[in-house]
């Protein structure tokens, strides 16, 4: 079994299996030892931890969480990369589970509770940026038993999590994560660390999950089917936005007069009301 998080034996791992990279699925290794320590100490992992992580591609975070954590469960959709994991990259390690199998597919509360008896795990990951979003909403809206997700992924995303109103990156994003979770950006990663080389850096992000969310609201599902219209068009006024979104069927006069009894101007575009303000016009909506 050899060690990952070098250039020369991710390499070697490679050549031997005759493993092509898929664009599909997006996949971009880590080579940087250094890198992998910082990650681990940045999602706190230590022996009374279940941790699951998506996309462990040749293994290379996985023998890091594997000695780290008292159970690690990866759950990787490209089938090739099976055999690497289970005959070779992780073959000396006995506290691993690996799943052949697509993240947003599996029942992941099942996992939680046959592993670590339904209690909170802990998630870390490097993601594929084209899947980022729907992952973190997933794993935030099914109600699956969490206490954090520490993650990599593009650096511009890990600056849209954490954002707060009236900057261009504020958006339904921002909302969401801030809503179920604290998001703390924990480190930056070149492009370089990776193998293939990315077009652009990377960001380490922790999203320690609340107990109770900061802000009350009677729906949530409505709440975020508000925010979504807010931003949807970007350009238009949040009462021409919510007005003209499908599915939601508010009247003008009905949005025109939930901003005035919260002392909102009528003008006034989405991305700058707070969540706090964003769950007072839902429940006036609802």
């Amino acid at each position: 079994m050899a060690y990952l998080g070098t250039p020369k034996n991710t390499i070697a791992i490679l050549q031997k299996y005759g493993f092509n990279f898929q664009k599909k699925y997006g996949q971009n290794f880590l080579i940087d030892s250094n890198i992998l320590d910082k990650i681990i100490r940045a999602a706190d992992v230590n022996k009374n931890d279940c941790v699951l992580e998506i996309g462990p591609g040749i293994g290379t975070m996985t023998q890091y969480l594997c000695e780290n954590a008292g159970e690690v469960v990866a759950v990787e959709i490209d089938k090739k990369l099976i055999p690497i994991l289970e005959q070779d990259t992780l073959s000396g390690y006995n506290n691993i589970t690996i799943i052949n199998e697509d993240i947003l597919k599996v029942d992941i509360n099942a996992i939680v509770q046959e592993k670590n008896n339904g209690k909170p795990i802990k998630v870390v990951a490097n993601l594929p940026y084209y899947i980022t979003t729907p992952i973190i909403m997933g794993l935030f809206e099914s109600g699956v038993p969490l206490e954090s997700i520490t993650i990599m992924v593009q650096k511009e995303v890990a600056e849209r999590m954490q954002v707060g109103p009236g900057t261009k990156d504020y958006g339904a994003l921002s909302l969401a994560v801030q809503y179920y979770a604290k998001p703390e950006i924990m480190l930056t990663v070149p492009a370089e660390c990776f193998m293939p080389r990315p077009n652009v850096d990377s960001s380490v992000i922790k999203l320690t999950r609340y107990e109770i969310p900061p802000v009350s609201v009677s729906d949530e599902k409505w709440m975020f089917d508000i925010i979504r219209a807010s931003f949807n068009q970007r350009r238009k006024t949040l009462v021409n936005g919510l007005v003209n979104a499908p599915g939601l069927n508010l009247t003008k006069e009905n949005v025109l007069s939930a901003l005035e009894n919260l002392g909102l101007s009528t003008t006034i575009r989405g991305e700058t009301l707070t969540l706090e303000q964003f769950a007072s016009l839902a429940d006036m909506l609802c």
